[in-house]
């Protein structure tokens, strides 16, 4: 692995299409390191073994949902700032109060805009990589 594909930021997104987990990769891919899990505990191994940035998470997933594991992760001490984005199906106003009361910093519907998922990726991936050194 080049020295250049280890400093780029971390993505995982945890989606249990197969479909999606190819697009997010094809939009992120250039400018991320795109980890994929396909199910929750996949998922919060990987979110303890490596060093993720931000975090795409489906709601619906089978045995435990989007909305259960942003719970759990947001109960985890050094996980709190960890940025978590709900992408997700789920487009009425009520699945976004859920989304953000589980913990969710951010909600996007799909089916999305591949500018804007690379938006909402830069802004938390670049708020966690500043440091007061680089000002």
């Amino acid at each position: 692995m080049s020295g250049a594909a280890m400093t780029r930021p971390t993505v995982l997104a945890v989606d249990d299409s197969p479909v999606m987990q190819k697009t997010i990769q094809r939009i992120l891919g250039d400018d991320y390191r795109v980890l994929l899990a396909d199910n929750a505990l996949d998922a919060l191994s990987l979110i303890y073994h490596e060093p993720i940035s931000v975090v795409l998470l489906d709601v619906t997933m089978p045995e435990i949902d989007g909305l259960e594991m942003c719970r759990t992760v947001r109960s985890l001490p050094q996980f709190q700032s960890l940025p978590i984005v709900m992408l997700t199906a789920r487009d009425k106003a009520f699945d976004k109060v859920k989304g953000h009361l589980a913990g969710a910093t951010e909600y996007l519907t799909k089916p999305f805009d591949a500018d804007r998922l690379l938006e909402v990726v830069r802004q938390y991936t670049h708020q966690n990589s500043a440091s007061p050194a680089e000002s």
